[in-house]
């Protein structure tokens, strides 16, 4: 047994009273941010010392601080020092930057204490705001405790909570059977081809409704910033957009779900996507496929269900190896998409790759390897 979080999210439907105290939690939760960010950098330059401030140590400078919640700057505290540990840790992540009133989403976190946050009748009792009209789409299990709940509000002017809750899990006990395994290998055009050659043909959201965001998009410039047909345009634009995103992740939970459900393993590559977006020059399609957010479906759905998906280091030549034989084709480039081994087997790429795929999960599950996202190496990267 093991202590599990899981987020719920749910539209909130605030009044302009609620809405006026959103937007000042908002932004009394980005100034904390800012100006601690900016006190610390000051300190540092002086005299090389690292500052430790609070927020209760601006609420007597700015007395507007005390109006909102004080669980939303204790949370943007926790923020920036999540901010410090992750550049500390990974220098690529870089700095932490300043949050832009116009750039930043509008959000803030806050804690449940003393039955502050619950849910009823319809309605999110939230600190400072009270009684919010929730659409409640979705049940939350009685065992589940709520934590917190992070209030966000997108740039089309929908507002939503995420409440986080936590719950204990025992993983079922599923006697996982390795003939129902299957290989993904990501494909650009068609999302993934797995090793029982089926294509999944996802459809592109943001390609099909492309013309149309160009049109609005000219329409947008050619209007005066700061009027209030500007503003008008730039929701409009951001309701479209919304719209592409989730329809997307409508199909990605449903494909996942389809595939938790009916295989035992599922083995992926770890293959960096921010890369490859940037050296193919398929930035575009790589992101409106969001094969990373699938992998983080498939990799809970499964381990709910005591399955397991399995991620293969992504230096495994999986395209150019044969799968009849084990044989390398280092001459093998992107533009061939089906080619044939010296053992006399004629291969289509993507499902050859599926298979390889399929093949060094299993090996990896039988080393008890492998297991929730472990990208354990198979073959070093002078193999590939």
């Amino acid at each position: 047994m093991s202590i599990m979080r899981k987020a719920y999210k749910f539209r909130l439907y605030p009044n302009t009273e609620q809405q006026a105290m959103f937007a000042k939690a908002f932004g009394c939760a980005r100034f904390v941010y800012n100006q601690m960010l900016a006190d610390k950098i000051v300190q540092y330059k002086t005299d090389k010392t690292v500052l430790h401030n609070t927020p209760a140590q601006y609420k007597g400078r700015f007395k507007w601080l005390r109006e909102v919640d004080a669980f939303a700057l204790c949370n943007a505290q926790l923020q920036l020092q999540t901010a410090y540990t992750n550049f500390f840790r990974h220098k690529s992540v870089g700095f932490p930057n300043f949050r832009s009133r116009k750039s930043h989403r509008d959000s803030y976190t806050t804690n449940l204490i003393h039955d502050n946050i619950c849910i009823e009748n319809g309605h999110l009792k939230l600190p400072k705001t009270g009684l919010v009209c929730i659409k409640l789409h979705r049940q939350i299990p009685v065992d589940h405790k709520i934590k917190s709940v992070t209030i966000s509000c997108t740039s089309s002017g929908r507002y939503y909570a995420a409440i986080l809750t936590e719950y204990e899990f025992t993983p079922p006990v599923v006697a996982l059977d390795e003939s129902k395994a299957l290989g993904l290998d990501y494909s650009s055009p068609h999302f993934y081809v797995d090793s029982q050659d089926t294509e999944a043909d996802m459809p592109h959201f943001y390609r099909e409704a492309e013309s149309i965001l160009n049109r609005e998009q000219r329409r947008l410039s050619r209007m005066v910033r700061g009027s209030n047909n500007y503003a008008r345009q730039k929701r409009r634009i951001a309701v479209m957009l919304e719209r592409v995103s989730d329809c997307r992740k409508d199909w990605l939970h449903k494909q996942s779900t389809e595939l938790a459900n009916k295989w035992d393993y599922v083995c992926v590559e770890d293959i960096n996507l921010r890369g490859m977006a940037g050296s193919l020059k398929l930035g575009k399609s790589t992101n409106d496929n969001g094969f990373g957010m699938f992998r983080l479906f498939l990799d809970y759905k499964l381990a709910e269900r005591g399955k397991r998906l399995v991620t293969i280091n992504k230096w495994f030549p999986s395209s150019k190896t044969c799968h009849v034989c084990g044989a390398v084709n280092h001459a093998l480039t992107l533009k061939d998409r089906e080619w044939d081994c010296a053992c006399g087997a004629h291969l289509l790429r993507d499902l050859n790759a599926a298979i390889n795929i399929k093949n060094a999960g299993l090996s990896l599950v039988n080393t008890n390897r492998g297991v929730h996202g472990d990208s354990s190496l198979i073959l070093s990267r002078s193999c590939s």
